[in-house]
């Protein structure tokens, strides 16, 4: 299984636009050779560097399993958003504090749906996708503040 995006290349730096500099919506991305015996998906994009370790940047949860991807600033309405680190539903951008930081767009391929609440967090996606994930997948980006990068150069 394979996740992708037109915008970024695994371990180049993301766009400014996906991130808190920008406009901060959501890059596009692809799914491949997903399982034929998926019952469901899970996206969870994480910075693992933050201080919050890992810190959740978005995690979207019951996406069917013949979607192909998101586009830009969007996901499958079936699919459930889940409870971000921020408190918040849906897409956070990168937005390092200091210094570089990978982001992890991870894409996990399930044997069956989730059934659990909509404000659900990491965690509880985390055990009740225990024992029942059939494939994954890793797509990783990198940022750095432009301004923190500005004021190392100096």
């Amino acid at each position: 299984m394979k996740i992708k995006s037109p915008v970024f290349q695994d371990g180049e730096r993301v766009p400014v636009k996906y991130t808190c500099e920008g406009p901060n919506v959501s890059p596009p991305l692809t799914f491949e050779d997903v399982p034929q015996e998926a019952k469901s998906l899970v996206l969870m994009v994480e910075d693992p560097d933050a201080p919050a370790k890992p810190w959740v940047h978005w995690l979207v949860f019951n996406i069917a399993p013949h979607v192909a991807g998101f586009e830009e600033d969007s996901y499958p309405e079936e699919s459930t958003p889940g409870l971000c680190n921020g408190n918040t539903f849906g897409y956070e951008g990168p937005c390092p504090p200091e210094n570089e930081h990978d982001y992890h767009f991870k894409l996990y391929a399930l044997d069956k749906m989730l059934d659990i609440p909509n404000e659900s967090d990491r965690k509880v996606v985390l055990r009740e996708m225990d024992g029942h994930v059939l494939a994954e997948a890793l797509l990783v980006g990198k940022y750095k503040k432009r301004e923190v990068a500005t004021e190392e150069a100096e």
